[in-house]
Order: structure tokens, then sequence, then C-alpha cells
């Protein structure tokens, strides 16, 4: 039985809201209509309060038409020029491949339009940072698809260890697995198998949970890492082509978070059995247990918490409270609702400029977590970050 002292008194009565919300409803141009922009984004912004969506384009016109049909987008255009140029978008969603993030984002920055690009910003830290620097000193609001870090889950766990609850942190243990990105993968995946497209097992899930793991916990240090390719040719499914990749499916981490405290990391890709994701927090006056049988995240895959608090004392469901839920109630799968948190910090910072949506500033300092993990890869030695 989970007694009420198990949550932080400072929390456990706040009840977040999308609210106050902007004058007008904030208006949407997406920049490209595959999977994710239809299966996440278009779905989610039909759910999250204060949006409309305007505008779509896509380098197949009949893409943008079939989205506006199915999700409501008002208009099709057949240029981003058009798109960022639109009198009625307010906010620039950039979801193509990573390779292509930058010409959008540019655009909607020189536009002066608000802008979002999906995780990974662009595939290298220089590019990245001169977006940063761009979207600043535009004055234009910026936020990055690094969603996990506001799922209710995490902001649970990062309120208990901001109040106490396991007490000073000794160490931190993540495994992230995944059955995807072996050595077959589908044609919608071959974008994924070329190294300078930043778009492999690594960069995409270890991306999304480091920054969702240090967001609670605090950031390394220090780092030593070891980032492997154990897939050196992929399959295309449909077609039985074969392609050479250098890109890495494996990755070992291990770094320190202060000076007593350190944490281990491993993702991987390919995994056939017993995918998901487990991460243990112990601490000098307890312990916390995150749990998700998925690292994806479908209907039902949600996160569980467990904690305990003592000595020898075993691990207790620690309950998401109510108020941590924020958006409203759908049956859109757990990996859709974290994405529709960045939308909802938006509405609010687009208010009252009080938002905790992730941008690009973000996005660069997880770049530069994986320069640092490419250089202790490549060097074999610790680096300090």
């Amino acid at each position: 039985m989970i007694n009420d002292h198990a949550f932080p008194e400072s929390r456990r009565n706040i009840t977040m809201t999308t609210s106050p919300s902007p004058a007008r409803r904030i208006g949407v141009g997406l920049i490209g209509a595959g999977n994710w922009a239809l299966h996440g984004h278009a779905r989610v912004l039909n759910l999250v309060p204060g949006y409309r969506l305007v505008a779509v384009q896509s380098r197949r016109r009949a893409a943008s038409e079939q989205a506006a049909r199915q999700h409501g987008f008002r208009d099709v255009v057949d240029t981003v020029e058009e798109l960022v140029s639109h009198p009625e978008v307010d906010l620039v969603v950039v979801t193509t491949t990573a390779p292509q993030h930058a010409d959008g984002v540019r655009a909607a920055i020189a536009a002066g339009r608000d802008v979002f690009s999906e995780w990974p910003l662009t595939p290298d830290t220089s590019t990245s940072l001169s977006l940063a620097d761009a979207a600043k000193r535009a004055g234009v609001r910026n936020l990055v698809g690094l969603q996990r870090r506001l799922a209710p889950h995490n902001r649970f766990i990062k309120d208990l260890l901001a109040d106490g609850y396991v007490g000073e942190i000794r160490s931190v243990r993540m495994h992230v697995s995944v059955s995807g990105f072996g050595a077959e993968r589908g044609q919608a995946l071959a974008w994924t198998i070329p190294a300078e497209n930043f778009s492999s097992v690594i960069s995409i899930y270890a991306g999304h949970f480091l920054d969702m793991l240090f967001d609670a916990t605090g950031w390394p240090t220090s780092i030593s890492a070891l980032a492997l390719n154990q897939f050196p040719v992929v399959t295309l499914s449909e077609t039985g082509q074969s392609l050479p990749t250098t890109s890495p499916d494996e990755l070992v981490m291990i770094g320190r978070l202060n000076d007593d405290a350190v944490v281990t990391v491993q993702v991987e890709g390919g995994k056939r059995n017993g995918t998901g994701v487990q991460i243990d927090i112990t601490g000098t006056k307890g312990d916390l247990r995150i749990v998700n049988r998925s690292a994806f995240g479908d209907v039902g895959d949600d996160y569980q918490v467990l904690g305990s608090q003592g000595e020898r004392q075993p691990l207790e469901p620690l309950p998401v409270p109510a108020s941590y839920r924020i958006l409203p109630a759908s049956n859109l799968p757990s990996a859709v609702q974290e994405l529709g948190e960045v939308y909802a910090a938006h509405v609010r910072d687009v208010a009252a400029s009080d938002g905790a949506a992730p941008g690009f500033s973000d996005a660069v300092r997880l770049h530069r977590l994986f320069d640092a993990i490419t250089l202790s890869t490549e060097t074999g030695q610790r680096v300090d970050l």
C-alpha cells in the first residue's frame, strides 16, 4: 500500500493545465507528410487545445492533399516558401529527414515564424548551433522534438528527485532496447542507414532517452563510451537489396553525474526479445525504478514508476498523480501523447512566456554529448563535458 507521503508535498496538489491560452489559436504549417508527421504531429495537434491546422507542404503534392483530407489542413501549398509566408501560419513544423531540417528551419526563421524541428535538429553540431544562433538573433521561438523529458512520468520522477525521495543520488542505470534497426529493415527506414544522416537507433532513441533521463537527474560531467556497429550490412526487406553501413546500433556509456554519483547506459537496436526500458535510480534514502515494455510507446505502453524508501523494502508502485496529465483524454499512442506535451508547453509560452518546451539550445547540448561519445569511442578516453 502506498502512503500519501510517497508523493512530494509541494507537488501533490498542483494541477497543470494548458491555460492560459493565446488570444487566438496558433496556426500551424507542416513541412513534410511522412509517417511520423501524420501518425504523430497531425493527430496530436488536433488534440491539444490552442492550435489550428492551416497549411501542409511536401515533395509529393498527393501526399499533402491526403494529409489535408485526413487531418483537416485547410490549405495545400507547393513550396516551403509559400508555407512560411502564409499569413495565417504562426508555427512552422519541420518533419522531414534530419539532413533536410536545416532548409525548412532557415526558411521559417527568415520569415519570422516560430519553428518546431524534429530531433535530430540536423546531422551535426555546427549546423545545429548555427540554427540556434539564427533563431536567437531573429527572436523567434524555437522548439525541438525531445518530448520524452515532458512526459508525465518523467516530470513526476524529476519532482520526486528534487524533493529528496531517494536522498542523494548514488547511481543511475538505464537500458533501452528495440527490435527495429536490425540487419533487416523496411524501405521506409532506408534513410536511417547512411551514417551521414545521423539517424541511427543511437542518434534517435538514445538521443530521446538520454535527454529524458538527464533532464530528471542532471547531466553528466564526464563520460566514457563505446558506440559500435554490429550490423555492417543492412538488407531492405521489400527488395532484398543489401546496403553497407557504419551507423552505430549499440551504445554503452558510463559517466559521472557529480563527484559521487555514477551513470551507466546501454541502448541497442535489433534486439529479438525482451525489448523495452528499465531505469534504476539508487539514492542514500531510497530507490526508484521506471519501466516500460516498449521503447517507442503504442497504445497502452505507459511507464510504471516503482519506489521504496528505507532499507530492504520491496519496490511498490508509485502511480503518476493525475495532476501530471495535462492533455485531453484520448486513445492516441503514448509516444504521440508525449509529443503533445511539447505543443502544450508552447501554448503556455506563447500566452505567458512560461513554457518548458525543449528548444534548439537543448538540441545543441545533446549534439555535444554525442560528439563526446564519438570521441571517447575513437580514443578510448574519458571525455569531460
